[in-house]
């Protein structure tokens, strides 16, 4: 009895050296996963800037509330413009409640014309719960066609698979014409 024990803690142990290593490696900043679709800030005024609030569910309540259904949630930010980098001043990330669950940048990035940042919520990450929502704040020097913000959630149930697109809706726009 004491030998499966110890066989059983041993083998428990060896798992969590194998496992633990990979847990505590920190991923990619959003700047360090996507640095070929960034470019400067550019150095001029800031005069046309916007948010975009974009709804995500990572988390469904199926049944009559009686059964959640857990999604990976994928937010893509795309710079429409063919000519002009778009700056992305903050990508945060609220739950149903509109509390802060994580911002995604620690300071303004740039993207490239047509290029696309995207930020990745895994199916076991629940922290935003049924109400979890995105907030992109975006500026430009000048005029700019205005971002796409989407939210591409995925998951499955048995042996079902859903998967859905939320879009952003513009909630500020500052300049231009």
């Amino acid at each position: 009895m004491m030998g499966k024990r110890l066989a059983g803690a041993l083998m428990l142990a060896l798992a969590f050296a194998f496992v633990s290593p990979a847990r505590s490696q920190t991923l990619p900043s959003l700047e360090q996963a996507f640095a070929n679709s960034l470019t400067p800030v550019p150095a001029g005024n800031l005069d046309v800037t916007g948010a975009f609030y974009v709804p995500a569910y990572s988390s469904v309540l199926l049944s009559q509330g009686n059964l959640r259904v857990d999604f990976a949630v994928t937010l893509s930010v795309h710079n429409a413009s063919q000519e002009k980098p778009l700056v992305l001043r903050r990508i945060a990330y609220f739950d149903g409640s509109g509390k802060l669950v994580q911002d995604y940048l620690k300071q303004p990035v740039a993207l490239k014309p047509f290029a696309t940042i995207e930020v990745y919520i895994p199916e076991q990450d629940v922290r935003a719960g049924t109400g979890a929502n995105f907030l992109v704040d975006w500026a430009s020097v000048g005029e700019i066609a205005e971002p796409v913000t989407e939210a591409l959630m995925l998951g499955s149930v048995g042996n079902r698979h859903f998967s859905f697109i939320s879009q952003g809706r513009a909630i500020k726009i500052v300049g231009g014409k």
